[in-house]
């Protein structure tokens, strides 16, 4: 007996490990895989275009000479700021100030000229009922009269356009701004209205922001506010944003001006004009920069994290969701656009969705899991979320 009790008890030990055995991988195949998820949510949600652009100057005048004479001064430091009407160059004035004084000369003349044909035509008028003079005396008095003033007037012309002239030969800023590079010095013959100009005048506050949008992508949107599904930005959230090369925000807001009524022929874009503050000449004219314009809202939009959508192999957009039993659901679903770091979703998904976004190499359809909530989808505090343009 004692023989065969050893042999018994190490089959039962080894029975007894191999049920062990049998058993461990049975009870981990009854626990559910864990899974990490988010609520979906609708909200209201702006959608902000960025563009590429550059920065263009409010205003811009080319000075030029409207009269011919010698440069003998340059009045202002390059570069500097410069009001409308302050002075930038002298020319020498002495020719046009002795034409001034002849005009002035022909005009005394033609007003003598005038009253003397005024008191003979006076004196006329008396006599021609007395019969001393012809009629065709009166009448001649009378056109030597009107002749006179004709005089008087043309002389009075000659007198304003010296005086015109004159003050043309002081070369004022026609525009404020920021006054460039002198293209010449003290000592240079200028002629009017020469083709070269002397110096640029730029008003850079206000300052403007060309960016250029796909005319594809404008059509998308305007189809989409067409059907119903965008409406159009409230002239309280219109409010144009910049962004330098760098990243960097502009600190102040600008709005949108215009849109350009034709499609430029070798890019296929249109050109929108925004207008911004520029109140330390922040900006310079041809600046690059990114502009951020709101061009349409939706009242209630679904946006979730990228990484909840994938594609089949034929290119639909597919997300995985918990059913109310608890199982992997797979829904097809139209993902619209990228706006920021998510998926803006057109059909597919709805307002309290569990999202699954995590665990998803784990998983397949129609398994139980284990949700845990790992919070709500990421969303700009100010509902107003960025499309890469």
């Amino acid at each position: 007996m004692r023989h065969l009790a050893l042999p018994l008890s190490l089959f039962t030990v080894l029975l007894l490990a191999g049920c062990g055995q049998t058993d461990a991988p049975a009870n981990e195949a009854q626990v559910a895989p864990e899974v990490g998820y988010i609520t979906v949510e609708a909200r209201p949600f702006t959608l902000v275009n960025e563009l590429p652009g550059r920065t263009a100057p409010y205003q811009v005048a080319e000075v030029r000479p409207q009269v011919t004479g010698l440069l003998v001064k340059r009045l202002f430091q390059e570069g500097e700021a410069v009001v409308t009407g302050q002075p930038l160059y002298q020319i020498d004035d002495r020719l046009y100030k002795a034409a001034l004084a002849s005009a002035q000369a022909e005009l005394a003349s033609a007003r003598a000229s005038l009253e003397t044909a005024r008191l003979k035509a006076e004196r006329y008028e008396r006599l021609i009922n007395t019969g001393a003079i012809s009629q065709q005396d009166l009448d001649q008095a009378r056109a030597t009269l009107h002749e006179s003033e004709a005089l008087v007037d043309a002389a009075r012309a000659a007198v304003q356009t010296a005086t015109i002239n004159l003050e043309y030969t002081t070369i004022t800023a026609p525009i404020a701004g920021r006054i460039g590079r002198s293209s010449v010095t003290a000592g240079a013959l200028v002629t009017a209205n020469q083709a070269s100009a002397l110096v640029t005048i730029r008003q850079l506050d206000p300052i403007y922001v060309d960016v250029t949008q796909s005319y594809n992508d404008l059509q998308e949107l305007r189809s989409a506010m067409a059907a119903g599904q965008l409406q159009t930005v409230g002239e309280d959230q219109a409010a144009a944003t910049l962004v330098y090369q760098s990243g960097e925000s502009y600190g102040h807001s600008g709005t949108l001006q215009f849109s350009e009524f034709a499609v430029d022929e070798t890019t296929g874009s249109v050109t929108l004009r925004a207008l911004f503050p520029n109140p330390d000449d922040a900006l310079l004219p041809g600046m690059f920069v990114r502009a951020r314009l709101p061009q349409a809202e939706r009242e209630s939009a679904i946006l979730v994290p990228q990484k909840g959508i994938s594609r089949d192999p034929d290119g639909q957009a597919a997300a995985l969701v918990i059913s109310d039993e608890g199982t992997v659901e797979k829904r097809r679903v139209i993902a619209e656009r990228v706006v920021e770091s998510q998926w803006l979703i057109r059909e597919g998904l709805a307002n309290g969705d569990r999202l699954i976004v995590e665990g998803l190499q784990k998983i397949r359809v129609g398994i139980p899991v284990r949700a845990v909530n790992v919070g709500t989808p990421e969303v700009s505090a100010s509902s107003s979320l960025v499309a890469e343009g």
